[in-house]
């Protein structure tokens, strides 16, 4: 099994990687070191590859580990198509849930990590419940984006990006 660079992620999530998931692919194995180390990367590969989950991945575990803080949101996913944002977020928290499970497991603590939606269906009420509390994880459309980024306001949820994946 080759196991190379699964090593830069928390064990409990590398191990959860290698039950779940199985052996990284080659994408991901030459993604990861470069998403790592901060670098620009775009992953290119067919259909069901698994180029969300490893854009995602290092993201998830920094938040995990506290590398990245909570309580603000420090990753953006531009989703090209609204109805793909509900299956992004399931995609995400189906994880999350099972690495909360897995570090509870093992007595380590698991941060509280929001995944939220904005697209032009969110609600006014959900929409200021963001401003309050800025989910760790948004995904969204360019067009929401572009409202987000028009407002003041709502453009100061973006201040502390440190992850866009489009």
């Amino acid at each position: 099994m080759y196991k190379k660079n699964t090593v830069l992620f928390h064990p409990i999530i590398q191990d959860w990687f290698f039950q779940n998931i199985g052996k990284p692919t080659d994408i991901q194995n030459l993604a990861w070191p470069r998403i790592s180390s901060g670098q620009h990367t775009l992953i290119t590969a067919p259909t069901g590859s698994g180029k969300t989950l490893t854009a995602f991945l290092w993201s998830l575990n920094q938040l995990i580990t506290g590398k990245l803080p909570t309580g603000q949101t420090s990753v953006l996913y531009i989703s090209p198509l609204k109805a793909l944002n509900n299956d992004i977020q399931r995609n995400l928290i189906k994880p999350l849930k099972e690495l909360e499970g897995l570090f509870e497991l093992n007595g380590d603590r698991f941060p509280n990590i929001r995944v939220q939606t904005r697209s032009g269906d969110t609600s006014q009420a959900d929409r200021q419940r963001m401003l309050r509390q800025a989910p760790e994880i948004l995904i969204t459309t360019p067009e929401s984006l572009n409202l987000l980024l028009s407002s003041p306001r709502s453009r100061l949820i973006l201040t502390n990006l440190k992850t866009v994946i489009l």
